[in-house]
């Protein structure tokens, strides 16, 4: 039996049988795995539903990924919540946004305490409605302590964004005389991104993206750098097991070189 028995349902291709135990040495499983979470409209669209009803049940494919990604040994898990660009959404699609990550963590703490899961977030949580952001800064609390799995919401998120505050702190400190201008390199600036806490972990080894769109939009460009892509035509609600294990698959045929040739 899967020791995810009772911890999710299982989609259309799981109904015959629990999910089967993810056998980790299979793959070479990436450190800090990263995934743009596209086709929840569609996915809805398709069921004559409204919107809204994917983006419910994209939340589902989020826990479920989550404890595939743990039980893998994956370190860092960066998922794409909300962007910058999303504000320009029609209202009622943002309000129910804004409302899900209180029905999420309501639900899904207390499996993630079980599951010793840390709850972090990159982006500007400041500016989300203050219900949302008790509910992130809850969560984080709760799960402080846990030295599992991180579980990195990008919420309110955009890397250019990110990158032009990073620069303006360089900039400042510069102006406070802290810092000369030949001081800056590719690791002073990553020093003073958002994902600056994860140390080593900051830059994704593998990025997914689902729904069978190609582009990063304006995720985590710079520390994109040299990230492995995996895209699928799967639609994000529809993302279950045997497709996390697809992923892991192509990753581990890569040969990750860094721009450097190999003997």
């Amino acid at each position: 039996m899967s020791i995810f028995s009772g911890l999710f349902t299982p989609k259309k291709s799981e109904q015959n049988g629990q999910p089967s135990y993810l056998d980790a040495s299979e793959y070479k499983v990436p450190k800090h795995l990263a995934i743009i979470m596209d086709g929840n409209g569609r996915w809805a669209k398709k069921r004559h539903l409204p919107r809204v009803a994917g983006h419910k049940e994209g939340m589902e494919t989020v826990k479920r990924v989550t404890k595939l990604a743990n039980q893998a040994g994956v370190k860092v898990l960066t998922v794409y919540a909300f962007s910058t660009e999303n504000w320009s959404r029609p209202e009622d699609e943002v309000k129910f946004l804004m409302k899900l990550p209180v029905t999420f963590f309501d639900t899904f703490v207390p499996e993630l305490l079980e599951q010793n899961v840390r709850v972090e977030t990159i982006g500007d949580i400041d500016h989300l409605p203050a219900a949302t952001r008790q509910a992130v800064l809850d969560a984080k609390a709760d799960t402080a302590k846990n030295d599992g799995l991180i579980l990195n919401f990008a919420l309110n998120y955009g890397g250019q964004q990110e990158i032009v505050d990073a620069a303006k702190k360089l900039g400042q400190r510069m102006l406070d005389g802290e810092l000369a201008i030949e001081q800056i390199d590719a690791d002073t600036l990553a020093s003073e991104l958002t994902t600056a806490f994860l140390g080593d972990l900051a830059n994704p080894d593998l990025i997914i993206r689902t729904s069978g769109e190609e582009r990063l939009s304006n995720f985590l460009p710079f520390q994109a750098a040299y990230s492995e892509f995996y895209f699928t035509d799967v639609l994000w609600p529809d993302f279950a097991e045997g497709d996390f294990k697809a992923a892991l698959a192509a990753y581990t045929k890569r040969d990750r070189r860094f721009g450097k040739v190999k003997a």
